[in-house]
């Protein structure tokens, strides 16, 4: 049986891949790492057989457990997951981004090239789970290429950069089997509530204002998670070692108009108590430090080499989300009794 170490597993799109994987893989055996942070759950893997999955709750920045897991299971690929991601989290407090997502990704490679150097195991692959916003802002024309220089803007992003780096050049140097993947964002089901979506779902539920960052012109690439877990699994069975693939979700979307779509699909499928609209919630707020302005990414290298597109528009996706979210309040409403009050963060 196949051994792979999934680390952030019990996250948002990590807990999704473990999921979608397991519809997918018959002769595999998982083995989450994860610290359980704030945005951490178990829950999200709630029903996962444990002949299929092993949790182990410890830090990628340790390098004693990570040896040990090596040494345990001889894992023969590494998915990494396990992040800091909210940039506004970044701008509140960045030495945490620094530690978990460079120093962290550093110990999972080192691991790993002392793994592979001794395993003989041709077919190890480390995937490593990266951000489009690597690649900085655009303007109002033009994509993110697998070639477009990094010009990173926050503390979050500026981290995910160094860990793509160390990535690459742990192939190029040492010749570790490595692959790298750029998404754009994503959106579905066991999102943390701090995020876009989910936290305007929720806050249309519970009557309180949707606050959108300057005047909502911001755009955005969506990929809905499941088409992410998917390309995710086709780079790592059929991806070239020592690539870049970006994967985005072709929607281009505004920040106000991913909004004003939820209100309306709320409006239909769960309207109001008093009967008046959601988007009547909707206020503005001062933006965030540093927002980039547009995001897009050109996912022609992974559909022309690969062959993955993604199956899900906006319009399907968003839909699909606001029922899991509304079949799944018990799930966020322990979140918001025990973890995340909706404070504002990153404001300078």
């Amino acid at each position: 049986m196949k051994k792979c170490l999934v680390t952030g597993g019990c996250g948002f799109i990590g807990s999704n891949y473990i999921r979608y994987v397991l519809e997918k893989e018959d002769d595999l055996h998982i083995v989450n790492l994860d610290k359980l942070t704030y945005a951490g759950n178990r829950h999200n893997l709630d029903g996962i057989p444990e002949t299929f999955h092993t949790f182990v709750e410890g830090d990628i920045c340790d390098p004693e457990l990570v040896k040990t897991l090596f040494n345990e299971h001889q894992f023969d690929t590494i998915v990494h997951f396990a992040a800091e991601s909210h940039v506004d989290r970044s701008i509140e407090g960045p030495a945490e981004f620094i530690q978990t997502n460079v120093l962290g990704t550093l110990n999972l490679l080192e691991q790993s090239r002392l793994h592979f150097q001794h395993s003989n195991n041709d077919n190890f692959r480390f995937l490593h789970i990266s951000t489009d916003e690597v690649y900085g802002s655009l303007g109002d024309h033009g994509k993110f290429l697998e070639t477009t220089p990094y010009d990173p803007s926050s503390p979050y992003s500026a981290s995910k950069a160094g860990s793509d780096h160390l990535v690459r050049s742990w192939n190029r140097t040492f010749g570790l089997p490595t692959l790298i993947t750029n998404c754009s964002n994503n959106y579905g089901s066991y999102q943390f509530p701090e995020k876009l979506i989910p936290l305007m779902i929720i806050n249309c539920l519970h009557g309180k204002p949707l606050p959108v960052y300057g005047q909502g012109e911001n755009v955005r690439d969506w990929l809905y998670v499941r088409d992410h877990c998917e390309a995710i699994h086709t780079v790592l069975t059929s991806g070239t070692v020592g690539e870049t693939y970006n994967i985005g979700g072709n929607n281009e979307i505004r920040n106000i108009d991913v909004v004003t779509t939820i209100c309306d699909l709320l409006n239909e499928i769960s309207p109001s108590e008093n009967g008046s609209s959601y988007a009547d919630l909707i206020t503005y707020v001062k933006d965030r430090p540093g927002h980039d302005f547009r995001y897009a990414i050109d996912a022609g290298k992974i559909q022309n080499n690969l062959g993955w597109s993604p199956k899900e528009s906006f319009e399907t996706g968003i839909r699909k989300t606001i029922h899991w979210y509304l079949d799944n309040q018990d799930w966020w409403r322990a979140i918001q009794d025990n973890t995340y009050r909706q404070e504002r963060l990153g404001v300078i």
